[in-house]
């Protein structure tokens, strides 16, 4: 008889810096698979500023990347109960944002960025979590493909989307991308389309463009 039971449980982050309550915007970066938050927000660290916040979550799942030793990294689910998962995900992340926004008397604008696996992570808990997001950015990934549709369309309505894709990503194939460009018009969203030339990594000179996009608007 299989049973499952509540308890505390300690997860890792990453931050850019120890925020002061005064930023005016915080960026929830979330990784791929195999990586860990403390390398990926290094990526960040360039737009660090007393005034932008990065905050990168860390996958509780983790695994050797081959064999049975050296380098481990995280992800935030596979097949194997993983809608358990993908439920203490989200208590992760709102318990982890909800300690954070504390600090602050003025709320800041929040800007969601998920690479690969993370992308769909992020769909999945930005589109439930109660506070509004200003950027949602999709990098080597899209939307998840389970995503309850109707309630993210609402939540996504002021949304500004963004999706970058490198033109050499060997995990981005024809149909993946039809499939998520089914899911954008489904959703009735716009997406601002940024392609670079290289594969399946965080390119540093269209993620400040990325970041910054918000003051072009």
């Amino acid at each position: 008889m299989k049973k499952s039971f509540f308890f505390s449980y300690e997860a890792q982050y990453s931050q850019s810096h120890e925020p002061s309550g005064l930023e005016k915007e915080i960026w929830i970066v979330f990784h791929g698979y195999g990586q860990l938050a403390e390398f990926f927000i290094r990526k960040f660290l360039p737009f660090d500023s007393p005034d932008r916040l990065f905050i990168a979550p860390e996958g509780t799942n983790y695994a050797y990347l081959k064999d049975f030793e050296g380098r481990v990294g995280a992800n935030w689910m596979t097949r194997h109960e993983r809608e358990v998962a993908i439920a203490n995900n989200h208590r992760y992340f709102d318990s982890l944002m909800s300690s954070i926004l504390e600090k602050f008397s003025v709320p800041p604008k929040v800007h969601v960025l998920g690479f690969s696996q993370g992308a769909a992570t992020a769909t999945r808990w930005a589109s439930q979590w109660k506070m509004p997001v200003e950027t949602l950015v999709l990098w080597a990934g899209g939307f998840a493909l389970d995503l309850k549709l109707e309630s993210a369309k609402h939540k996504f309505e002021s949304t500004t989307l963004v999706m970058v894709f490198g033109d050499q990503d060997e995990f981005l194939t024809e149909e993946r991308m039809k499939k998520q460009e089914e899911l954008v018009k489904e959703l009735g969203k716009e997406a601002i389309l940024m392609n670079f030339p290289g594969g399946h990594v965080l390119e540093t000179d269209i993620l400040q463009k990325v970041i910054h996009l918000k003051f072009d608007r």
